[in-house]
């Protein structure tokens, strides 16, 4: 405003000193010549700016006269603002990141419980999409009876546990609400699905140990019981034997029980070692003796054994896989049975311990569930022939801990073949 001023004021004296010259015409007219002249340049200024006003990321024009004064430091406020807003932009998105990398899914909602945001978690948990879902009312999204009765609550102080199925699959979310800033409310979501089975499997193994212990116990103390109770010379030296032969049988039960026990903790527990190279033709042949003499000549072998591959690995453990899947096919083939022991290389380069029976066979349903601990899918016959239920969850995670997996075979009444496949990294060839 100042220039201009001092541009109109330096108009007016040279109109001055000419008119005073050259007469009073000539200084009006140069005087409205240098109005009209500063028009035409503010004109063109004006224009310069409205050029600059519609791109404002780019610096102001310059040399248009008094505008300097107003639009540098306009420029220079939006430059300010520019940046700050970026970083709270950045801010925004380092914390949107964060939220997306929550392990437990996180859902903001509206006053009216309108799905506003969701992270990627929160979306696998309840099946959302944030494209669809959006703005529509989380009770038309979880349509379940305690999700509503715990929404609409006053207060939120301990978590639902809610059981929701997604994809055929059964899953177990603890969800809890929180209300935060003016009428907005977050919901944390978090799958504890493995906690659930964890405690199931835990609690289910308590049991199933308490059972398996408890029919030995309560045999030795009725057996201990009746000795107690009579007189040492009521019984005869054959039911002496009989149930002191009956109690030892009994304790030797339980004895296997917790072996297979400490076994299977410290398989679970301890890491895998890389181990040697292990002559697995001997580790078989030394089972097969084993086997033979368990059968007492009422089962046929026939063996097919590859003398040249080892396995790195532990030789114990394998021992007891090895040996464990022999017993079951002992246990479970009837007398004349035929069981075929296979020790061979694979086309891919890695080797397969197969045992196959003529025994009574697995039903369809059972066998997925054959590796679980204490599960029997014929009960009174593993009890009859000494088993522990716990032999084939050995083997289990000693093919885990040798990069091999456990194969099973069978065909209801016809028989069985269980394999143990190692990977090719695992097979050395002698």
């Amino acid at each position: 405003m100042n220039k201009t001023l001092y541009s109109i004021a330096a108009w007016a004296i040279l109109a001055v000193l000419l008119g005073s010259w050259l007469g009073s015409s000539i200084g009006w007219a140069v005087f409205a010549l240098g109005l009209l002249l500063m028009v035409l340049i503010s004109g063109m200024q004006l224009q310069k700016i409205r050029g600059w006003v519609r791109d404002l990321h780019q610096p102001p024009p310059v040399s248009i006269g008094p505008w300097d004064e107003i639009l540098a430091p306009v420029y220079r406020q939006l430059k300010a603002d520019r940046e700050q807003i970026a970083s709270l932009n950045r801010g925004i998105e380092a914390i949107m990141l964060a939220a997306e990398a929550l392990p437990d899914g996180a859902i903001t909602l509206d006053e009216s419980m309108g799905l506003q945001w969701c992270n990627q978690t929160a979306a696998e948990h309840l099946g959302l999409n944030i494209d669809t879902d959006l703005h529509h009312s989380i009770f038309n999204i979880l349509r379940a009876p305690e999700f509503t009765q715990y929404v609409n609550q006053n207060k939120w102080d301990s978590p639902l546990l809610l059981h929701t199925e997604q994809g055929g699959l059964d899953k177990s979310l603890l969800i809890q609400l929180s209300p935060y800033g003016f009428g907005q409310f977050l919901m944390v979501t978090r799958d504890v699905t493995q906690v659930e089975k964890l405690e199931t499997t835990r609690k289910d193994f308590v049991a199933n140990v308490s059972h398996e212990l408890r029919t030995p116990l309560t045999v030795l103390f009725g057996f201990l019981e009746t000795l107690r109770e009579h007189p040492a010379d009521s019984f005869s030296v054959e039911q002496r034997e009989r149930y002191e032969q009956m109690m030892f049988e009994q304790a030797q039960h339980m004895q296997a029980i917790v072996a297979d026990l400490l076994t299977l903790s410290t398989l679970e527990s301890s890491p895998p070692t890389e181990g040697r190279p292990v002559r697995v033709s001997l580790i078989i042949q030394h089972a097969l003796e084993q086997a033979k003499a368990l059968s007492n000549g009422q089962h046929q072998f026939v063996e097919n054994i590859d003398p040249a591959l080892c396995i790195v690995g532990s030789e114990n453990e394998l021992t007891s896989a090895i040996s464990n899947l022999l017993t079951n096919a002992i246990r479970y083939t009837p007398k004349d049975g035929t069981i075929t022991v296979s020790w061979y290389s694979t086309e891919d380069g890695g080797a397969c311990y197969s045992v196959q029976d003529t025994g009574i066979g697995i039903a369809p349903q059972d066998i997925p569930r054959l590796t679980e601990r204490f599960y029997r899918a014929d009960k009174g016959r593993s009890r009859a022939t000494g088993g522990t239920g716990l032999g084939l969850a050995i083997t289990r995670h000693v093919a885990m801990r040798h990069n091999a997996e456990l194969l099973i075979q069978s065909q209801f009444g016809t028989g069985s073949m269980f394999t143990l496949r190692f990977a090719p990294l695992r097979v050395r060839t002698l």
